[in-house]
């Protein structure tokens, strides 16, 4: 073909159907990189990344955010880019802190465990204890065992028998004066082995909202009315799925996710988790 060809180059030469910013190739979700979101033009900050949900959230230049599914459909540069979760680091430096707050002890062996025990009512609150207190609770020989409900709460001490050696302390939701778990606890406390049990709440309709708010980037958790179950209430407000409990339980790990140490949690439970620890571990070896 020449120079003078009127019609120019062959137009089959070239793949004429590529879009004008070229095709999208794969990116890390890295924190830090600025990306628009092409459906809703939403341009932000990437913030987080939950690799259990398969989100991103992006935070634009007025601190609003919003969480979007990983994948196609962003702008990288001007670029079009499938967004992924970025790869995992190395492990960091060993901690000189528990994520308690108390001094690390390395390489140390949990002791046998003592007799005594904590019980906790719910699944999502005995996960939340064991990830925040869990290296001082080995170090001090202490079990958490999972309480199914406060309702079994005397079946469980009956069966445990709890003495002078066999303290239990006990974490209960939403222990509020005139509730159903409050004169359950009151029958135990005034029972014979009521010396050797201790009963505390927090004030939390569901240990989700011992979690800070802003860990999620939130100013405050959503009212969810009483004629809807909180937790799905509160992920139907979010814009998280809520349709099982499936849904529910990868909510939850977003939420734990964002918990590293007792920094992210409300001061409200952390006294009462160290209340049962320091009642547990004062009997005698």
């Amino acid at each position: 073909m020449t120079s003078r060809d009127r019609y120019g180059t062959d137009v089959l030469a070239s793949d004429w159907r590529a879009p004008k910013r070229g095709r999208a190739v794969e990116a890390a979700a890295e924190p830090g990189a600025v990306v628009e979101e092409v459906t809703t033009d939403w341009v932000g900050e990437i913030v987080a990344v939950d690799r259990d949900l398969h989100t991103v959230t992006l935070e634009d230049r007025r601190g609003k955010r919003r969480t979007f599914p990983l994948g196609p459909g962003f702008l990288l540069e001007g670029r079009p880019v499938i967004l992924t979760a970025p790869v995992r680091r190395s492990a960091p430096a060993r901690p000189t802190r528990t994520a308690s707050g108390s001094v690390a002890v390395h390489d140390a062996k949990a002791r046998v465990a003592r007799a005594s025990r904590i019980f906790v009512e719910g699944r999502h609150d005995a996960e939340l204890v064991e990830k925040v207190w869990g290296d001082d609770l080995r170090i001090e020989g202490v079990a958490v065992e999972y309480l199914g409900g406060v309702d079994d709460l005397a079946a469980e001490l009956r069966d445990f028998r709890p003495g002078p050696e066999r303290r239990v302390g006990v974490l209960v939701d939403h222990l509020v004066p005139g509730s159903k778990e409050s004169r359950i606890a009151q029958g135990i406390a005034k029972s014979p082995i009521g010396q050797h049990v201790l009963i505390v709440g927090h004030p939390y309709i569901d240990v989700w909202a011992a979690v800070k708010p802003d860990r999620l980037g939130l100013q405050r958790w959503p009212d969810v009315p009483r004629h809807i179950e909180w937790k799905k209430g509160v992920c139907q407000q979010l814009g998280w799925p809520h349709r099982d409990q499936a849904d529910i339980a990868r909510a939850w790990q977003q939420i734990l996710g964002r918990v590293s140490s007792y920094q992210d949690l409300d001061p409200a439970l952390l006294g009462r988790v160290e209340e049962l620890i320091d009642f547990v571990t004062a009997s005698s070896d």
